[in-house]
């Protein structure tokens, strides 16, 4: 095989030629003009890297002769070919086969079998040179409200924390790791939160009691389970917010979570009611917010555009029916959705004391700082309380 000494490509390694086919096709109508060379098995790609260095790699993780992993291993060794980026796309997506990989620095681990549109959507924020909306790609992708209706119900969630996946890893090089420190490292975080008590309360691990909160569902899962999920989590489906604006307002989001959690912890405490399901629920209040968000970075990967005007009018139309629908997919306990619900708003059915609190969390993090804080006192949830304005005025609706 030949390779030009001229000319930057894309590399594809993958077992089967008619997927490396479809691979490079895909390629091709993202980055028009750029070159991709196809080899079937690990040894001949790691020739070809080291002939010349391809400028992309995407590698079939069970490739013959040598898999992705260990081709990436060789190349991380070269200095011409440390950084090179790469995807893998593998059958093996257990804990064990991801800790093993992600020390090699792939941009993605995707699952097989992959979804075409999916991928189209990752390559696109990860090959070289610009991005390319084309005719076909922008007919396939449709306006912004039909992507926003179709993802409302086929996404993956938010974007893991990056604090998170920093503690994920150091968490994975040692053993010495309690449930109670791995809780204190994965509390901030929404999307591992409700995942983890979803997976809790899943048909193979349900076993009586339902789970409603982080430290009910961890010993149910165990600490390797439960890192090793966290993990799979953080590289398989966190999406990266590369967009300033999403990034900024992702973190906004994030934090205001946060405070909601501390906030409703605190009110439950001073009234003597369940602080761990009080805090759980402010923290997943506005997961669809951040959910959306992620949908909007895979809007623009897919070549679409985002005005600001249409950033906040998507935020402020479609983010309680994307948390809704994910609640839902998710199969999170009823009593939790029905907390995270009074956040915003009493039904007229019968609640508890816990959704009390959460409504009063919700009317107090919405009341402007200039106002005072007596506004609240005629407030349906803090009469049932019988919450005084001195209790008001000590909540900390700030993080501490």
């Amino acid at each position: 095989m030949s390779v030009s000494v001229n000319l930057s490509y894309v590399l594809i390694a993958y077992n089967e030629p008619w997927r490396a086919d479809e691979l490079a096709r895909l390629v091709a109508a993202l980055r028009p003009g750029i070159r991709t060379v196809q080899v079937n098995d690990g040894q001949a790609a790691l020739r070809v890297c080291r002939k010349q260095p391809p400028s992309f790699l995407i590698a079939d993780g069970e490739l013959a002769q040598l898999d992705a992993r260990n081709l990436l291993h060789e190349l991380r060794n070269h200095q011409a070919t440390r950084l090179l980026p790469a995807i893998v796309i593998s059958d093996r997506v257990d804990g064990t086969s991801v800790r093993a990989v992600r020390p090699l620095a792939p941009k993605a681990y995707l699952k097989k079998p992959y979804s075409l549109a999916d991928l189209r959507i990752r390559l696109n924020s990860l090959l070289p040179g610009p991005r390319t909306v084309s005719t076909q790609a922008a007919s396939a992708t449709g306006t912004l409200s039909d992507f926003l209706d179709r993802m409302r119900s086929n996404n993956a969630g938010a974007p893991v924390l990056e604090p998170v996946q920093v503690a994920v890893a150091a968490c994975m090089q040692t053993e010495d790791w309690d449930l109670a420190v791995l809780e204190s490292k994965l509390s901030s975080d929404p999307q591992i939160t409700a995942r983890l008590v979803s997976i809790a309360n899943s048909a193979g691990q349900h076993n009586g009691a339902v789970c409603k909160t982080l430290g009910q569902a961890l010993p149910r899962l165990g600490v390797k389970r439960a890192l090793n999920l966290t993990l799979q989590l953080a590289v398989q489906n966190n999406a990266t917010l590369s967009d300033p604006r999403l990034k900024h307002q992702a973190a906004s989001s994030a934090e205001y979570a946060q405070r909601a959690a501390e906030l409703a912890h605190w009110l439950a405490s001073r009234l003597k009611l369940d602080t761990e399901l009080s805090y759980t629920a402010g923290l997943l209040h506005n997961i669809g917010e951040l959910a959306l968000l992620r949908s909007l970075q895979e809007w623009l990967d897919s070549g679409g555009e985002l005005t600001e005007d249409e950033i906040h009018c998507a935020l402020r139309e479609r983010s309680a029916s994307f948390g809704s629908a994910l609640r839902a997919q998710w199969r999170l306990p009823l009593g939790l959705r029905q907390l995270i619900a009074a956040f915003y708003s009493l039904g007229a059915e019968v609640f508890t004391r816990e959704a009390l609190v959460l409504n009063v969390t919700g009317s107090l993090l919405r009341l402007p700082p200039s106002s005072p804080i007596d506004a609240l006192l005629q407030d349906r949830a803090v009469r049932l309380l019988r919450l005084d304005e001195a209790i008001l005025e000590r909540a900390p609706r700030e993080r501490a």
